[in-house]
């Protein structure tokens, strides 16, 4: 394999976790953040002491970053359900492709989830743009995170994509660790979640083998995840009418504000499903041809999708807002009318919160719902 530099984007090694969480604990803006998350004083004095005594990864993530998501789901959801993770291999490496609801949650549940099934957690690849502070960049390269770098002049992106490539593959083939990498490139704002093909180019980038047996040896699992209740729904509908109505696009204070709201709004019953190795079809022909390329990579992410839709849980919002959608009551079997009112004052909320000029609000609001039902019927029947 292709021996490269991956000091830029490389997580931190349990030599430098001292040094590192030594700086993050110093940092004031870290002290703000520890005053949200704890409230007291005294009780924050006392979780950067324990920072302090944390000597490699594997004690940060069990001990300090379990407590806190089990904190997490103990307050601001009701319950993480996890099926499928019992059929994967736990001495095998799998590279984890998800659709991508939440920036901190998706990746953290899903190692939390894997952690207490006695396997050992994923690398986590997230975008540089949410690096906004020293103590960021701290915490997830503290957390197994190597960096994916983003809005580059199109050589330098290219160069950096090759390089992002070769480490996944590196930590899957050579280091025996598992990787996380979400589906496509930013959180799904429409709950329609589709596979990015230019992600599975970019993980082809370091293949020295034929397509097929590249990907095969990569050991994808599409994994679903699904929140009862999006919880930055509202901020996701905020983000497409600035953009689709106004042409701004979001910003670093946008992000921070997501990755608060997700850990800390309420999320109702969250579920992640872990699915099955993909199988890739040996291809035929020029192995060095675009349009094979093209033809593979796109083979792989309807099979990823496939998955996807089919093992992500429905919960009666997602029917409610069918039927509202649709105008018909198709699966009105599938939600009581308690369930329907509650869904109805969620839109009302929106209507209020959502404050922009224009006629489609409501419509938004039903499609992030809707959109993993209508997803599931393209792939089969609901029963």
């Amino acid at each position: 394999m292709k021996q490269l530099d991956f000091e830029d984007i490389r997580p931190y090694t349990d030599k430098e976790v001292k040094r590192k969480i030594a700086e993050m604990v110093k940092d004031p803006v870290f002290d703000e953040v520890l005053l949200h998350v704890f409230k007291f004083r005294p009780k924050i004095e006392m979780v950067k002491l324990q920072l302090r005594m944390v000597k490699s990864i594997k004690q940060l993530q069990g001990t300090f970053i379990y407590d806190l998501l089990r904190s997490v789901i103990s307050k601001t959801s009701n319950g993480l359900i996890c099926s499928g993770i019992e059929n994967l291999d736990k001495k095998k490496p799998y590279l984890f492709i998800s659709n991508h609801r939440d920036i901190v949650l998706d990746a953290a549940l899903l190692n939390f989830l894997i952690f207490e099934k006695g396997m050992n957690t994923t690398m986590i690849a997230i975008g540089n743009n949410l690096l906004l502070y020293n103590w960021i960049e701290h915490a997830v390269k503290l957390n197994r995170a190597f960096i994916i770098k983003r809005n580059l002049p199109p050589r330098e992106l290219m160069e950096a994509s090759i390089k992002v490539s070769h480490f996944i593959r590196k930590s899957i083939l050579e280091d025996n660790l598992s990787v996380w990498i979400a589906q496509r490139e930013g959180r799904t704002k429409d709950g329609n979640d589709k596979t990015q093909v230019a992600v599975l180019k970019m993980l082809n980038m370091s293949n020295e083998k034929s397509l097929s047996e590249g990907f095969q040896e990569l050991n994808i699992v599409p994994v679903s995840i699904s929140y009862e209740i999006e919880p930055c729904g509202l901020a996701k509908i905020k983000e497409l009418i600035k953009k689709e109505h106004y042409g701004q696009t979001k910003t670093s204070k946008d992000d921070l504000k997501s990755m608060a709201m997700g850990m800390f709004n309420p999320k109702g019953r969250m579920q992640f499903t872990f699915g099955k190795p993909i199988e890739i079809t040996p291809e035929f022909g020029n192995p060095k041809s675009k349009e094979l390329l093209n033809k593979v990579a796109q083979e792989v992410a309807e099979k990823i999708d496939y998955q996807i839709y089919t093992n992500y849980k429905l919960w009666p919002n997602n029917f409610i807002a069918y039927d509202m959608l649709m105008q018909e009551h198709r699966f009105k079997n599938k939600y009581t009318h308690a369930e329907e009112k509650r869904f109805e004052l969620m839109i009302e909320q929106a209507m209020i919160h959502i404050d922009y000029p224009i006629t489609d609000i409501y419509e938004r609001f039903l499609k992030l719902y809707a959109n993993p039902v209508i997803n599931r019927l393209k792939v089969g029947d609901i029963l």
